[in-house]
Protein backbone atom coordinates (compact mmCIF):
# COMPACT_ATOMS: atom_id res chain seq x y z
CA UNK A 1 0.00 0.00 0.00
CA UNK A 2 3.07 2.12 0.55
CA UNK A 3 4.24 1.74 -2.81
CA UNK A 4 0.92 2.34 -4.12
CA UNK A 5 0.50 5.34 -2.36
CA UNK A 6 3.84 6.75 -4.36
CA UNK A 7 2.34 5.27 -7.45
CA UNK A 8 -1.23 7.29 -7.24
CA UNK A 9 0.77 10.44 -6.12
CA UNK A 10 2.20 11.09 -9.00
CA UNK A 11 0.83 13.83 -11.54
CA UNK A 12 0.31 10.85 -14.45
CA UNK A 13 -1.38 8.40 -12.23
CA UNK A 14 -4.53 6.57 -13.21
CA UNK A 15 -7.71 8.03 -11.24
CA UNK A 16 -8.43 4.01 -10.31
CA UNK A 17 -5.10 3.98 -8.85
CA UNK A 18 -6.13 6.79 -6.13
CA UNK A 19 -9.17 4.50 -5.41
CA UNK A 20 -6.89 1.10 -4.66
CA UNK A 21 -4.95 2.68 -1.89
CA UNK A 22 -8.30 2.93 0.27
CA UNK A 23 -10.07 0.26 -0.82
CA UNK A 24 -7.17 -2.02 0.21
CA UNK A 25 -6.86 0.13 3.41
CA UNK A 26 -10.40 -0.65 4.39
CA UNK A 27 -9.95 -4.36 3.35
CA UNK A 28 -6.78 -4.69 5.86
CA UNK A 29 -8.80 -3.11 8.60
CA UNK A 30 -11.91 -5.13 8.28
CA UNK A 31 -9.35 -7.99 7.78
CA UNK A 32 -7.43 -6.95 10.86
CA UNK A 33 -10.96 -6.72 12.65
CA UNK A 34 -11.67 -10.57 12.24
CA UNK A 35 -8.40 -11.55 13.07
CA UNK A 36 -8.70 -10.00 16.74
CA UNK A 37 -12.17 -10.97 17.32
CA UNK A 38 -11.89 -14.51 16.62
CA UNK A 39 -8.30 -14.52 18.05
CA UNK A 40 -9.05 -12.95 21.23
CA UNK A 41 -12.86 -14.70 21.70
CA UNK A 42 -14.71 -11.52 21.97
CA UNK A 43 -18.21 -11.59 22.43
CA UNK A 44 -20.24 -11.04 19.65
CA UNK A 45 -22.77 -9.14 21.60
CA UNK A 46 -19.66 -6.35 22.45
CA UNK A 47 -18.41 -6.21 19.04
CA UNK A 48 -19.19 -9.62 16.15
CA UNK A 49 -17.00 -10.44 13.72
CA UNK A 50 -17.27 -9.23 10.22
CA UNK A 51 -18.37 -12.83 8.98
CA UNK A 52 -21.33 -12.57 11.40
CA UNK A 53 -22.20 -9.14 9.99
CA UNK A 54 -21.89 -10.06 6.72
CA UNK A 55 -24.10 -13.31 7.39
CA UNK A 56 -27.03 -11.11 9.08
CA UNK A 57 -26.70 -8.98 5.72
CA UNK A 58 -27.21 -11.68 3.33
CA UNK A 59 -30.07 -13.07 5.25
CA UNK A 60 -31.74 -9.72 6.16
CA UNK A 61 -31.32 -7.82 2.36
CA UNK A 62 -35.48 -7.30 2.15
CA UNK A 63 -35.59 -6.17 6.00
CA UNK A 64 -32.42 -3.72 5.06
CA UNK A 65 -34.09 -2.53 1.83
CA UNK A 66 -37.39 -1.90 3.60
CA UNK A 67 -35.71 0.42 6.05
CA UNK A 68 -33.40 2.00 3.57
CA UNK A 69 -36.35 3.16 1.99
CA UNK A 70 -37.99 4.82 4.56
CA UNK A 71 -35.35 6.41 6.07
CA UNK A 72 -33.06 7.27 3.34
CA UNK A 73 -35.60 7.53 0.30
CA UNK A 74 -38.21 8.94 1.99
CA UNK A 75 -37.02 11.13 4.84
CA UNK A 76 -33.23 11.81 3.69
CA UNK A 77 -33.88 13.22 0.71
CA UNK A 78 -36.98 14.88 0.73
CA UNK A 79 -35.78 16.58 4.16
CA UNK A 80 -32.62 16.94 1.97
CA UNK A 81 -33.55 18.95 -0.86
CA UNK A 82 -36.59 21.16 0.68
CA UNK A 83 -33.85 22.11 3.50
CA UNK A 84 -31.50 23.01 1.35
CA UNK A 85 -33.63 24.42 -1.45
CA UNK A 86 -35.37 26.48 0.86
CA UNK A 87 -32.20 27.85 2.73
CA UNK A 88 -30.62 28.84 -0.78
CA UNK A 89 -34.31 30.98 -2.06
CA UNK A 90 -33.66 32.59 1.42
CA UNK A 91 -30.46 33.39 1.08
CA UNK A 92 -31.23 34.49 -2.25
CA UNK A 93 -33.53 37.20 -0.45
CA UNK A 94 -31.17 38.01 2.67
CA UNK A 95 -28.81 39.35 -0.13
CA UNK A 96 -31.60 41.57 -1.33
CA UNK A 97 -32.77 42.82 1.81
CA UNK A 98 -30.19 43.57 4.05
CA UNK A 99 -32.54 43.58 7.49
CA UNK A 100 -33.35 40.35 6.77
CA UNK A 101 -29.82 39.27 7.12
CA UNK A 102 -29.68 41.29 10.66
CA UNK A 103 -32.24 39.60 11.94
CA UNK A 104 -32.68 36.03 10.77
CA UNK A 105 -29.05 35.26 10.82
CA UNK A 106 -28.76 35.64 14.99
CA UNK A 107 -32.49 33.21 14.58
CA UNK A 108 -30.44 30.62 12.83
CA UNK A 109 -27.57 30.45 15.29
CA UNK A 110 -29.94 29.77 17.59
CA UNK A 111 -31.95 26.99 15.91
CA UNK A 112 -29.24 25.40 14.98
CA UNK A 113 -28.10 24.83 18.34
CA UNK A 114 -31.16 23.09 19.11
CA UNK A 115 -30.16 19.37 20.09
CA UNK A 116 -31.72 17.35 17.94
CA UNK A 117 -32.90 14.84 20.92
CA UNK A 118 -35.08 18.09 21.68
CA UNK A 119 -36.62 18.57 18.17
CA UNK A 120 -37.51 15.44 16.78
CA UNK A 121 -40.16 14.73 19.40
CA UNK A 122 -41.97 17.84 18.72
CA UNK A 123 -41.65 17.22 14.96
CA UNK A 124 -43.40 13.78 15.67
CA UNK A 125 -45.97 15.51 17.29
CA UNK A 126 -46.64 17.86 14.80
CA UNK A 127 -46.54 15.92 11.91
CA UNK A 128 -47.07 12.33 12.76
CA UNK A 129 -44.89 9.15 13.02
CA UNK A 130 -44.49 8.31 9.18
CA UNK A 131 -41.41 9.73 7.25
CA UNK A 132 -43.00 13.63 6.80
CA UNK A 133 -41.82 13.92 10.68
CA UNK A 134 -38.43 12.54 9.77
CA UNK A 135 -37.80 14.84 6.77
CA UNK A 136 -38.84 18.02 8.94
CA UNK A 137 -35.90 17.10 11.10
CA UNK A 138 -34.16 16.94 8.22
CA UNK A 139 -35.02 20.21 6.86
CA UNK A 140 -34.61 21.97 10.53
CA UNK A 141 -30.91 20.38 10.29
CA UNK A 142 -29.73 20.94 6.93
CA UNK A 143 -31.42 25.18 6.32
CA UNK A 144 -29.30 26.94 8.25
CA UNK A 145 -26.37 26.02 7.22
CA UNK A 146 -27.23 25.92 3.21
CA UNK A 147 -28.32 29.41 4.06
CA UNK A 148 -24.82 31.08 5.78
CA UNK A 149 -22.42 29.10 3.34
CA UNK A 150 -24.58 30.67 0.63
CA UNK A 151 -24.58 34.26 2.39
CA UNK A 152 -20.85 33.78 2.58
CA UNK A 153 -20.56 32.90 -1.27
CA UNK A 154 -22.17 35.56 -2.45
CA UNK A 155 -20.50 37.83 -0.18
CA UNK A 156 -16.91 36.57 -1.36
CA UNK A 157 -17.36 38.25 -4.89
CA UNK A 158 -15.12 41.15 -5.21
CA UNK A 159 -15.61 44.05 -5.49
CA UNK A 160 -13.73 44.82 -8.77
CA UNK A 161 -15.68 42.08 -10.09
CA UNK A 162 -19.07 43.69 -9.24
CA UNK A 163 -17.80 47.25 -10.61
CA UNK A 164 -16.86 45.25 -13.99
CA UNK A 165 -20.00 44.73 -14.15
CA UNK A 166 -21.79 47.45 -13.37
CA UNK A 167 -19.77 48.98 -15.86
CA UNK A 168 -21.25 47.08 -18.25
CA UNK A 169 -24.19 48.05 -17.66
CA UNK A 170 -25.95 44.72 -16.23
CA UNK A 171 -28.62 44.41 -13.73
CA UNK A 172 -28.61 42.76 -10.09
CA UNK A 173 -30.05 39.55 -11.80
CA UNK A 174 -27.42 39.84 -14.76
CA UNK A 175 -24.50 40.21 -11.61
CA UNK A 176 -25.92 37.21 -9.96
CA UNK A 177 -26.07 35.07 -12.69
CA UNK A 178 -23.03 35.70 -14.66
CA UNK A 179 -20.50 36.49 -11.46
CA UNK A 180 -21.56 35.57 -8.31
CA UNK A 181 -23.47 32.92 -8.29
CA UNK A 182 -20.43 30.84 -9.67
CA UNK A 183 -17.79 32.31 -6.96
CA UNK A 184 -20.67 31.14 -4.48
CA UNK A 185 -20.33 27.63 -5.58
CA UNK A 186 -17.33 25.92 -3.77
CA UNK A 187 -19.65 27.25 -0.54
CA UNK A 188 -22.74 26.08 -1.54
CA UNK A 189 -21.27 22.47 -2.58
CA UNK A 190 -19.64 23.19 0.74
CA UNK A 191 -22.78 23.06 2.65
CA UNK A 192 -24.37 19.95 0.53
CA UNK A 193 -21.87 18.08 1.45
CA UNK A 194 -22.15 19.03 5.12
CA UNK A 195 -25.62 18.29 5.32
CA UNK A 196 -25.36 15.41 3.48
CA UNK A 197 -24.25 13.57 6.48
CA UNK A 198 -26.43 15.79 8.98
CA UNK A 199 -29.52 14.46 6.75
CA UNK A 200 -29.35 11.03 7.57
CA UNK A 201 -28.03 11.22 11.33
CA UNK A 202 -30.75 13.64 11.74
CA UNK A 203 -33.47 10.96 9.80
CA UNK A 204 -31.89 8.23 12.22
CA UNK A 205 -32.07 9.89 15.48
CA UNK A 206 -35.47 11.22 14.90
CA UNK A 207 -36.64 7.39 14.30
CA UNK A 208 -36.10 6.90 17.67
CA UNK A 209 -38.81 8.90 18.82
CA UNK A 210 -41.56 7.27 17.16
CA UNK A 211 -42.03 5.28 13.50
CA UNK A 212 -43.59 3.18 11.84
CA UNK A 213 -42.18 -0.92 12.37
CA UNK A 214 -39.32 0.48 9.45
CA UNK A 215 -36.67 2.49 9.40
CA UNK A 216 -33.12 2.82 10.10
CA UNK A 217 -33.15 4.34 13.27
CA UNK A 218 -36.26 1.82 14.47
CA UNK A 219 -34.27 -1.35 13.81
CA UNK A 220 -31.12 -0.15 15.72
CA UNK A 221 -33.41 0.90 18.57
CA UNK A 222 -35.05 -2.04 18.57
CA UNK A 223 -32.35 -5.03 17.37
CA UNK A 224 -30.15 -3.61 20.38
CA UNK A 225 -32.80 -3.90 22.74
CA UNK A 226 -32.99 -8.10 21.67
CA UNK A 227 -29.37 -7.97 21.95
CA UNK A 228 -29.32 -8.74 18.36
CA UNK A 229 -25.92 -6.78 17.64
CA UNK A 230 -25.26 -8.32 14.48
CA UNK A 231 -28.30 -6.72 12.93
CA UNK A 232 -27.44 -3.27 14.18
CA UNK A 233 -24.04 -3.58 12.65
CA UNK A 234 -25.26 -4.45 9.53
CA UNK A 235 -27.66 -1.29 9.76
CA UNK A 236 -24.83 0.64 10.43
CA UNK A 237 -23.37 -0.55 7.22
CA UNK A 238 -25.91 0.34 5.33
CA UNK A 239 -25.64 3.68 6.85
CA UNK A 240 -22.49 4.63 6.48
CA UNK A 241 -22.35 2.81 2.90
CA UNK A 242 -25.31 4.97 1.69
CA UNK A 243 -23.70 8.29 3.49
CA UNK A 244 -20.30 7.95 1.60
CA UNK A 245 -22.06 7.26 -1.91
CA UNK A 246 -24.16 10.46 -1.23
CA UNK A 247 -21.03 12.60 -0.12
CA UNK A 248 -19.05 11.41 -2.78
CA UNK A 249 -21.80 11.75 -5.69
CA UNK A 250 -22.06 15.74 -4.55
CA UNK A 251 -18.03 15.52 -4.40
CA UNK A 252 -17.93 14.51 -7.77
CA UNK A 253 -20.61 16.92 -9.00
CA UNK A 254 -18.58 19.59 -7.23
CA UNK A 255 -15.69 18.97 -9.07
CA UNK A 256 -17.39 18.88 -12.49
CA UNK A 257 -19.18 22.28 -11.79
CA UNK A 258 -15.97 24.27 -10.41
CA UNK A 259 -13.27 22.74 -12.28
CA UNK A 260 -11.52 26.36 -12.44
CA UNK A 261 -11.23 26.77 -8.33
CA UNK A 262 -7.87 26.89 -7.66
CA UNK A 263 -8.19 24.11 -5.54
CA UNK A 264 -8.72 21.75 -8.51
CA UNK A 265 -6.38 23.32 -11.31
CA UNK A 266 -3.69 21.81 -10.09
Amino acid sequence: MSLLSEAASQREAPRALGLLVPALFGAWLIYLWQVLVTGFGVPSVLLPAPSLIAQVFAASTHTLWADFYQTFLKSVLSGFALGCGSGFLVALLVDRVPFLQRGLLPLGNFVSALPIVGVAPIMVMWFGFDWQSKAAVVVIMTFFPMLVNTIAGLHATQAMERDLMRSYGASYLQTLIRVRLPNALPFIFNALKINSTLALIGAIVAEFFGTPIVGMGFRISTEIGRMNVEMVWATIAVAAVAGSLFYGLLALAERTTTFWHPSYRQ
